[in-house]
């Protein structure tokens, strides 16, 4: 019988934090049915998703509003304002961080991220420093859920697949960890996680 994982790898987004377009774009687009239009049609998560994959704010924006140009004003936003597309911590996925690390176990993150947005970002949510290394996709410009940003992560930190447990919110990035030997898990609710993860022999 193999043993169990010993080491915790999070996703950030909407495991560790709130993340959505939308809390920063309803509060400047006040009609419903327009701000639902600008998040499917001008600025989606296909567009946002270059950047997690390494473009720059600058690049991506000028794109973005040479597309739709009736939109330059709100456009100019995202970059300056991006902290606002987080809403806070979810406090009872921290309390689970913590837990994991006051015991002992090893913490780290493999993160689909902006580059130019992770370090202000950790500067906001301190627990996100903590982390014994991290996997930035706009940094390595790999996203999740190629297989490669998996191998870089275990290349990079010498770690062994087998090991690891890895936790995310987006089923295909839980099926790529698996499918490169990590056991995964499917972030639900912080309830949930802790009791997968005492299932799993883990302190939560």
């Amino acid at each position: 019988m193999s043993a169990p994982p010993r080491i915790v790898v999070f996703d950030i987004g909407n495991v560790l934090v709130r993340w959505d377009m939308r809390f920063l774009f309803e509060k400047v687009i006040t009609d419903r049915g327009e701000l639902d239009r600008f998040l499917t049609e001008v600025c989606t998560l296909s567009w946002h998703g270059a950047l997690d994959a390494g473009a720059t704010y600058k690049d991506a924006t000028a794109e973005l509003t040479a597309r739709f140009p009736e939109y330059t004003d709100i456009i100019a936003l995202y970059d300056p304002r991006w902290q606002e597309t987080i809403y806070g911590p979810i406090n009872g996925s921290v309390v689970i961080l913590e837990t994991l690390r006051a015991a002992g176990v090893r913490t780290f993150a493999i993160t689909n991220f902006p580059a130019e947005k992770f370090d202000e970002t950790c500067a906001h949510y301190p627990f996100l420093a903590g982390f014994e290394g991290v996997i930035v996709s706009g940094r390595e410009r790999i996203v999740k859920p190629s297989s490669a940003i998996f191998r870089l992560f275990l290349d990079r930190f010498g770690l062994k697949a087998s090991d690891c447990v890895f936790i995310d919110d987006n089923t295909a990035n839980v099926a790529a960890a698996r499918d490169v030997g990590m056991t995964a898990l499917c972030f639900e609710t912080p309830d949930k996680l802790a009791r997968d993860l005492r299932e799993l022999g883990l302190p939560a």
